[in-house]
């Protein structure tokens, strides 16, 4: 179970370990000044309650992640339903106006935006290496494309890479598109979080992380099911920047109202 670009882990409370162990500020990072605010005294663990749910106003974002008919949909159905049993207010139906602008990456600025921010924080992480045979994203690009045996790899390489690569660092369309960004958080998750006085906002499978990257919000996305080849899926759980303590709740507690994880069983 993950955040939106955040660690991958076995359970709620194994992420709640790490996110414990990474926070903090960093001086070689200036966001994470404004970050640490957030952080609460004693860290998160404490919020690894098993009743989490009682009580949050949960908003529930059908579209475009809810596919009528669907395993994932008739699965997602019943999880709502336990969630209310475990005392959760649930808000049905909910819509954010803007969901087609910031779902597209090219036209929100997203894309833009990524790219450069990249290719800026890569070189400065490079550079700072003590010892290194690459001290650019230009020496990753030709690494892997002198010595990337898989065409996979090279492929990535070819499109992420090189595209961030030609970027001309934060210059006035980045700094546009990022403009952009915000207005579509405040206009799009933040008015429907703050009209209907929302804990947080459930979707099922991982799409919405893209409505918190853009606004640096965070989320977390619980195992929820296995369709009929045995795939798992999650739900999503997200929220307001300083959120966390909530979140962590709420997952920790649909986890242990649903036990939903199997351990991997590498059968074929």
């Amino acid at each position: 179970m993950r955040g939106p670009d955040g660690p991958i882990c076995r359970t709620v409370a194994d992420a709640v370990y790490v996110l414990d162990a990474i926070v903090g500020f960093d001086h070689n990072d200036a966001a994470t000044r404004e970050a640490s605010k957030y952080i609460p005294h004693g860290g998160y663990k404490q919020f690894l309650k098993p009743y989490g749910l009682n009580k949050k106003r949960l908003g529930i974002v059908r579209n475009p992640f809810v596919v009528k008919g669907s395993e994932i949909t008739k699965v997602f159905e019943h999880h709502i339903h336990k969630m209310r049993n475990r005392g959760a207010v649930v808000v049905d139906n909910l819509k954010i106006t803007n969901m087609d602008d910031i779902l597209n990456s090219s036209a929100s600025g997203e894309l833009v935006t990524l790219l450069a921010e990249f290719k800026v924080s890569l070189n400065s992480y490079l550079k700072g290496l003590v010892v290194s045979p690459v001290r650019s994203l230009a020496d990753v690009i030709a690494f892997n494309n002198k010595f990337s045996k898989l065409e996979k790899i090279k492929e990535y390489g070819q499109t992420l890479f090189d595209a961030a690569q030609v970027t001309k660092g934060i210059d006035s369309d980045v700094k546009e598109a990022s403009s952009n960004l915000a207005k579509l958080s405040r206009n799009g998750l933040e008015k429907l979080m703050r009209e209907n006085k929302l804990d947080a906002v459930v979707t099922p499978g991982y799409k919405f992380a893209t409505v918190l990257a853009i606004g640096g919000y965070p989320g977390i996305n619980v195992p929820a099911g296995y369709d009929s080849n045995g795939v798992p899926f999650g739900i999503c759980f997200g929220g307001l920047k300083g959120t966390e303590p909530k979140l962590i709740e709420i997952a920790y507690g649909f986890e242990q109202a649903t036990k939903i994880r199997k351990p991997p069983s590498f059968k074929h």
